[in-house]
């Protein structure tokens, strides 16, 4: 597996693997990134914000298997958010979700203080991996949160990277 900042011919597969996901857990519905505007072209709306970037997951026939991504949060001050943290079915269980957040960490302590993130209670082997991570869950969400769907979220503080 190699893992490489996305290109535009990464956009139709990265939102097939985003929806597909969401609509395994029958989370194909507002307030989630199944109707986030920006989907279809992740490419590049992450070039076009600061201290932003998408990164993708890609097997040994140069297939994109999943992918993550680091953009700012809302008007928080040195907060970002971790977002899109998706895998195809034949790459999951094989450790990278945990790969792909070390390289979004990384890249975002170069940049912010804090990493937020928003997911739902029923997703709970991505929960576990967070809080693996020394992700701390939080009662409510950050104020400036767009997906009023989710009910669990997350902080780091990205001077404690493990």
């Amino acid at each position: 597996m190699q893992i490489r900042e996305i290109e535009e011919k990464d956009n139709q597969t990265i939102e097939r693997i985003i929806k597909r996901s969401l609509e395994s857990f029958n989370l194909n519905i507002p307030g989630t990134a199944y109707f986030d505007p920006h989907l279809s072209r992740l490419a590049q709306y992450y070039k076009e914000q600061s201290n932003a970037k998408y990164w993708v997951a890609v097997n040994e026939q140069n297939e994109v298997v999943g992918g993550v991504g680091i953009a700012s949060f809302g008007q928080q001050s040195g907060i970002c958010e971790l977002q899109k943290l998706y895998i195809a079915p034949e790459a999951q269980g094989m450790g990278l979700s945990k790969e792909l957040m070390k390289v979004a960490l990384e890249f975002a302590k170069e940049h912010y203080t804090h990493c937020y993130l928003e997911t739902l209670k029923k997703l709970e082997a991505a929960n576990l991996l967070y809080m693996k991570l020394g992700f701390q869950q939080l009662e409510t969400p950050l104020d400036g949160s767009e997906h009023n769907a989710t009910d669990a979220w997350f902080i780091k503080e990205l001077s404690l990277l493990s």
